[in-house]
């Protein structure tokens, strides 16, 4: 209710990972027609995203490494720098977002106005930014994106780049409670 207001700003925060094994669920071609999709489960790409279903605003923060509480605490200060009012990030229970060096943390970002709620455990329904996620995966990139390293974290770039502009989703007060 606070950040309807415009009391506060709510972010949900996740991370997601890409790699050159595209996503398809299913695919339809004409009978008699057959197609390759070559894969490779190598990394491309780590993503940490917050997501304000409010404002639309998405700030990501993109790494090749593995997501640790280090990356994750470096991603926080960064983004509390630029903070004009309260603001709620909600985080899953991912062992890196509940470490004793990222819990070490809170005090501080609370004194710059960043706070910290967690979900409570296996409830990813209950973080909007899963379906963000879910959109980019299984819509918005394309099997060309997918054909080199290159390519892939071309696509990804953009569309979080343009996301609440050519890519959006319409986010209803309802959408925070997927079922």
């Amino acid at each position: 209710m606070l950040s309807i207001l415009g009391q506060i700003d709510l972010y949900f925060g996740d991370e997601t990972s890409f790699s050159l094994r595209p996503c398809v669920p299913y695919g339809w071609l004409p009978k008699g027609k057959q197609t390759d999709i070559i894969t490779d489960r190598q990394l491309v790409l780590n993503v940490f995203g917050l997501l304000n279903t409010n404002n639309q605003h998405l700030k990501s923060y993109m790494n090749k490494q593995t997501v640790d509480s280090e990356y994750m605490i470096r991603c926080l200060d960064d983004f509390a720098q630029q903070l004009n009012r309260p603001t709620v990030i909600v985080l899953d229970q991912a062992s890196y977002h509940r470490s004793e060096l990222f819990k070490a943390q809170l005090d501080r970002w609370q004194q710059q106005n960043l706070y910290v709620f967690y979900l409570p455990p296996y409830s990813p329904h209950l973080n909007p930014i899963e379906i963000l996620w879910r959109f980019i995966k299984y819509q918005w990139l394309k099997p060309q994106h997918y054909l080199n390293k290159h390519t892939l974290r071309e696509a990804i770039e953009y569309i979080l780049q343009n996301y609440a502009g050519i890519y959006h989703i319409n986010w209803t007060k309802n959408t925070n409670l997927i079922t």
